[in-house]
């Protein structure tokens, strides 16, 4: 037979989505005179350019952590999800990559106690609720490659030692490592300090961590050698004396955008401080904010400090600034709010956040194929997970068991057509499953932005098997945003595990693309909002069905095909809407497909369903309601869903089951 070929995607459809907008902050905010010391123009990142909320959770390290190869953490690792101190422990300290995801609080024993954290590893807490209770992490000399995130480390406090003299219970000390992000925390009441950088720790960034109610926060040096390249921006010192930070010999120390606030006030005329530049340390402050602090900044007669920016209210004793100390952007761009932003962004964005707590898993950066990011997905997830996938073509096959539910698949290119999974089985080697690119049997996975392809040519072969799938789903409570489908017979498979068990998929501002048979099987489907096209294979009478569907008779909801636009560049009466699939003959097997308000072409027949292998497509449940265009006249081959029906099937109703699930509702 003559075949003409189809696998070009065009433009997406009109997708009618409402753009939230992102509100600056700063816009809101007045810049306030009083105590304003040289007040700095706001620096825009430059890639971003404006100040905003959009991208305060990114999972790539900035500042001086992010150079000299960058800090990873756990990335490429497997993802492990840990609930006690057991478990936290042996990832933690294990030689390979892990992201650890820490689940609620863990009550670390004896009280004060270390979890060594070892090299090439990501701790974070999962929503806003991972605790650290009683203990301290701990990264030994050569560590390297560490991110802290989202966690609250809590309550080692010893009674009495406000000095924290009798013990060093700090929440996190490191020593001699590399390449650290501290990002996202709330530390509070611990038994020395709370965050204790230590001698010749380099590459180090601290951004967005809430240091409260305690005597010393953050402390850096404990040497003679001026190695330590600090960034500390976005954190909340608040309720503390001292070490907000103290910076000793530092060779390069850059602070920006904290908030110093409520310090405690014990009358104490030294030890009570904001921001201490000691030893040969070189440090610069901007945009900062300081309200009831004493000696909010100082630095040592050895030491450099330049001050930029910052607002002070309700401050006394020092503001030491002398000397040229260095050029932050020489090493990295970064994003600088105006001063008066900063008690609010801070507030707001500082400390555990429940987005954070998803994990996300990077193709090909850190995962060189979506199989190994999918692989890395801890069986029984019980958190999302998303698996972003860089522009490209990815010639592999991709496989989500049922063990590991909760899964995104995001495409980051700017277009769906700009990230594509392809490959090229017919069904003749190994069956119509086997033939599948991708193929989904978890629960709750979402595909949005990307192209799913089986680019197999059944023109150049001649097989008994031509059959070939581009994406088969047998989970339940799948999405599909913003994607494309492109193949020929049988592309789009969403069926369930068993006849009578009920699956739903929900296609939404989608391209779906083929010949025969090329949405089917018995999974309740919505396609919703999306353009189908039919392909021509050369005939002037039968170019093919665009339905095959195998619903359970006990289930009165299959297909609804709404609000969408049907394509073809078929000759005129040469496609059928559909016929009845019974898979090996079973009786209970019964169609049920509705087109409501969707877009005809004159390809589609004007008696649109008919009979497969022996079945009568008048024994199916096949209707249309509303449809239009010039392959829409109604004739009486053609059931219509009648007035009276048209409430009962709808979106909601076909996909909401016991559940209530409701993924339109998101738009």
């Amino acid at each position: 037979m003559t075949h003409l070929h189809s696998k070009r995607l065009p433009g997406p459809p009109p997708r009618g989505r409402t753009l939230a907008a992102v509100v600056g902050l700063v816009a809101a905010l007045t810049l306030g005179a009083i105590g304003q010391a040289k007040a700095a123009a706001p620096a825009p990142d430059r890639a971003s350019g404006n100040v905003s909320s959009a991208d305060r959770w990114t999972d790539r390290a900035h500042g001086f952590a992010s150079l000299a190869g960058g800090t990873t953490g756990g990335a490429g690792g497997k993802v492990v999800t840990v609930t006690d101190q057991a478990s936290l422990a042996r990832y933690a300290a294990a030689e390979e990559p892990y992201i650890i995801r820490v689940s609620g609080a863990i009550a670390v024993e004896p009280f004060g106690s270390d979890i060594v954290v070892a090299s090439d590893k990501t701790v974070i807490g999962v929503g806003d609720s991972g605790e650290i209770v009683h203990g301290e992490l701990h990264l030994n000399p050569g560590t390297h490659n560490v991110i802290i995130r989202n966690l609250t480390i809590r309550d080692s406090y010893v009674e009495g030692d406000w000095d924290g003299k009798t013990q060093d219970f700090d929440a996190i000390q490191m020593d001699t490592v590399d390449h650290v992000w501290i990002d996202h925390n709330r530390f509070t009441h611990m038994g020395d300090g709370l965050l204790d950088i230590r001698k010749d720790s380099q590459y180090i960034t601290v951004s967005y961590n809430r240091f409260t109610d305690h005597n010393k926060a953050l402390g850096i040096g404990w040497t003679t050698n001026v190695l330590t390249q600090i960034t500390i921006d976005h954190n909340w010192f608040t309720g503390t004396k001292q070490r907000n930070p103290s910076a000793d010999n530092c060779a390069y120390a850059h602070l920006y955008n904290n908030y110093l606030s409520a310090q405690v006030d014990d009358g104490d005329p030294v030890w009570t401080y904001g921001n201490w530049s000691r030893g040969h340390t070189k440090m610069v402050i901007e945009n900062s904010y300081y309200d009831g602090v004493q000696h909010p900044y100082q630095a040592d007669a050895t030491a450099e400090l330049v001050q930029r920016g910052s607002i002070l209210r309700n401050t006394a004793g020092r503001h030491d600034e002398w000397g040229a100390a260095f050029g932050p952007r020489d090493f990295y761009d970064y994003r600088l709010d105006p001063a008066s932003a900063v008690p609010a962004l801070v507030t707001r964005f500082s400390g555990p956040q429940k987005r954070i707590g998803a994990v996300e898993l990077n193709v090909p950066a850190d995962y060189p194929t979506v199989q190994a990011a999918v692989d890395a997905v801890p069986d029984g997830n019980d958190s999302a997970v998303t698996v972003s996938i860089a522009p490209g073509t990815y010639r592999a096959k991709v496989f989500i068991p049922a063990a590991k539910p909760r899964i995104l698949l995001r495409g980051t290119g700017q277009d769906r057509s700009d990230t594509v999974i392809v490959h090229d089985t017919p069904a003749a080697y190994g069956g119509s499953t086997g033939s599948a690119t991708v193929r989904i049997a978890a629960n709750d996975v979402t595909a949005r932005n990307l192209t799913f392809s089986n680019d197999f040519d059944e023109a150049a072969h001649e097989l008994n098997g031509e059959q070939a799938l581009a994406m088969k789903t047998t989970g339940d409570r799948i999405v599909f945003e913003d994607t494309a489908f492109l193949g020929n017979q049988d592309t789009l498979m969403t069926d369930s595990p068993n006849l009578t068990a009920i699956s739903r998929v929900y296609i939404r501002d989608s391209y779906i693309e083929g010949d025969v048979d090329f949405i089917y099987g018995r999974a309740t489907t919505v396609v919703e909002r999306s353009v189908i096209k039919a392909l021509s294979r050369g005939s002037a009478t039968n170019n093919g069905y665009i339905t095959a569907a195998s619903t359970w008779k006990g289930n009165p909801y299959g297909f609804l095909i709404t609000r969408s636009r049907i394509v073809s560049d078929a000759p005129a009466e040469s496609f059928h809407l559909g016929r009845p699939w019974h898979p090996g003959g079973e009786v209970d097997a019964v169609a049920q497909v509705l087109i409501r308000d969707t877009e005809l072409p004159a390809a589609v027949k004007s008696s649109p369903w008919t009979d497969m292998s022996g079945f009568s497509w008048k024994d199916a449940r096949f209707a249309e309601y509303r449809t239009y265009g010039p392959g829409s006249a109604v004739t009486a081959y053609r059931p219509q869903l009648p007035d009276a029906d048209a409430a009962t099937y709808t979106v909601a109703n076909y996909l909401s089951g016991a559940d209530g699930w409701a993924p339109y509702a998101h738009h």
